[in-house]
C-alpha cells in the first residue's frame, strides 16, 4: 500500500507546530553528521523551518526540499527567500517515488514523514537508492502510542485513542517512532544508528502553545473532518476533547512528553 492521507492537513494550527521546528530542536541527531558542501534532499520539508536550517550548515552545498502538498511549498520558500539563503530549491515528490537519479545526494532526511506514508520501506528504498555511497539518511518520528502527560485528563486519553484510529484509517501509522530501526533493516539498510529524544511541554507558555494547537486541530483540521466523515467521532465528541485539551494547558503542574524514534543509516 502507498497510498495514504496526511492526517493532519495544513491548517494553520498544523502549521503553527510545524513552523516551530528547528534543526536543533528536530534534527539533532543529524546535525553533527553535516558539514558545508553537502548535497541534501529533504523529504517531506513542510514549511520549511528545518529545510532553512539546514542549508544554512551545508552551504554552498544545495539543498533540495520537497513535498506532496504543493501548497506548502510556498511557505517554504518565503522562509528560504526571508533568511537570504540561495542554496534551496523546492518541488513536489511523492516520497515512493523520488524523481531523483540514483546517488543524487550525500544526506537525505525526512522528519515526521514516515508515520504518514502508505509503505514507510518503500519510501525508505527510495531514500536509499537517491544517497550516495557512504552518505547518509537520516528519519525521525513521533510515536504517539508512547506520549505521556501529567495530570490525568480523561479527555486526552480519548483525544489519544481517537487520533490512532483516524491515522491508521488513513492508511499510516502513529506508533513510527518504535518502528524506525525495523522499518530500515526490512528497506535494505545495514549500518544504522537507532537513537530516541524527546519534546516537553512544561511551562506555562509551552503548554498553551501546545494545549491551544490541538485544541484548535481537534475542531477545525482535516483531522477533524476524517475523524467525522470516517465515523470515528462526532463533532460534540471532538469539541469535548478540544475542552479536555484546554482544560490541562490551564493546569499548573501540566507536563507533556513526546517521544521520538530516529535512525541514521549508512548507504
Amino acid at each position: 500500500m502507498t497510498d495514504a492521507v496526511y492526517t493532519h492537513g495544513h491548517h494553520e494550527s498544523v502549521l503553527r507546530s510545524h513552523r516551530w521546528r528547528t534543526a536543533a530542536n528536530s534534527a539533532a541527531y543529524l546535525v553533527d553528521r553535516l558539514r558545508p558542501g553537502l548535497d541534501v534532499l529533504d523529504v517531506g520539508c513542510g514549511p520549511g523551518t528545518i529545510t532553512a536550517d539546514l542549508a544554512a550548515l551545508v552551504a554552498p552545498g544545495r539543498v533540495t526540499a520537497v513535498d506532496a502538498a504543493g501548497d506548502v511549498l510556498d511557505q517554504a520558500r518565503a522562509v528560504a527567500a526571508e533568511r537570504g539563503l540561495d542554496n534551496v530549491e523546492f518541488s513536489v515528490a511523492d516520497a515512493h517515488a523520488l524523481d531523483f537519479p540514483d546517488d543524487s545526494f550525500d544526506v537525505v532526511h525526512a522528519h515526521q514523514v514516515l508515520q504518514h506514508v502508505g509503505d514507510p520501506v518503500a519510501a525508505l528504498r527510495e531514500m536509499r537508492r537517491v544517497c550516495r555511497p557512504g552518505g547518509v539518511v537520516a528519519a525521525r518520528d513521533s510515536d504517539y502510542g508512547a506520549f505521556t502527560w501529567f495530570p490525568e485528563v480523561p479527555a486526552l486519553d480519548g483525544w489519544l485513542r481517537l487520533y490512532r484510529r483516524v491515522a491508521r484509517g488513513n492508511g499510516g501509522e502513529p506508533d513510527a517512532g518504535r518502528r524506525l530501526l525495523s522499518w530500515a533493516r526490512q528497506a535494505g539498510f545495514t549500518d544504522i544508528t537507532a537513537t530516541a529524544s524527546t519534546w516537553c511541554y512544561a511551562t506555562p507558555d509551552e503548554r498553551a502553545w501546545w494545549s491551544g494547537l490541538w485544541a484548535d486541530r481537534t475542531t477545525a483540521s482535516v483531522y477533524a473532518r476524517l475523524a467525522v466523515q470516517g465515523g470515528y467521532a462526532t463533532e460534540e465528541e471532538l469539541a469535548a476533547i478540544a475542552d479536555g485539551w484546554r482544560a490541562w494547558g490551564r493546569e499548573e503542574d501540566g507536563w507533556f512528553l513526546v517521544p521520538h524514534g530516529e535512525v541514521l543509516c549508512r548507504a
